[in-house]
């Protein structure tokens, strides 16, 4: 049997993923970076937390923010991922519910000021939503990044980002896109720490 010939795809699949890099919205880049950079200024705490492949992107956001801009700056980020501590996720999502498994780790955590970032394909996990609701009612910046569904953070945060594609790949690989934006603005632009 004769494998398929894969380059029209690759050419294909590689154009959609430049059109969809490129329309990342740099005005609302720009606000986030604002954003950061307040709780940075301020010593406040980030959350950053998501499902699947968004989990993912967390963990590597919590790091290049939480250690690589972290290093270039007179101080650290305080940052942590939601997504790492398995027991308690375990223990939250089994005696309460899985929709429970962040914002019960906001309540311990969370004060006012402090920022809640996730970032979901389709908008409308409820895990997310619920935290972010958590979130605002309890005087947190609330950031989200979505894709072209938008969904229900998109009417909850404070401040969305959009990402014009509906393809879960395309759509994950722009939010990581946008976090190593987030954190090389601090790795690269040393007067952010004036």
């Amino acid at each position: 049997m004769t494998a398929p010939v894969m380059k029209p795809w690759i050419e294909n699949y590689l154009a959609a993923q430049k059109t969809t890099i490129g329309a990342i919205p740099q005005d609302v880049l720009e606000r986030l970076i604002a954003v950061f950079r307040t709780a940075w200024k301020d010593d406040r705490q980030v959350f950053v937390f998501g499902n699947g492949g968004s989990a993912a992107n967390a963990s590597h956001f919590s790091t290049d923010l939480g250690k690589g801009a972290s290093d270039k700056l007179p101080r650290p980020f305080r940052i942590l991922s939601l997504n790492e501590n398995t027991s308690w996720i375990t223990a939250l999502g089994n005696d309460y519910a899985y929709e429970d498994i962040f914002v019960r780790q906001l309540m311990n955590y969370a004060r006012p000021g402090d920022v809640a970032f996730t970032m979901s394909v389709s908008g409308n996990s409820p895990n997310l939503v619920k935290a972010l609701q958590w979130g605002k009612a309890h005087g947190m910046v609330t950031v989200a990044l979505v894709g072209q569904k938008r969904g229900a953070l998109a009417d909850v945060a404070d401040h969305v980002l959009v990402v014009e594609d509906g393809h879960y790949g395309r759509v994950e690989d722009a939010h990581m896109t946008v976090c190593h934006v987030l954190a090389y603005a601090f790795m690269e632009n040393p007067d952010l720490a004036r």
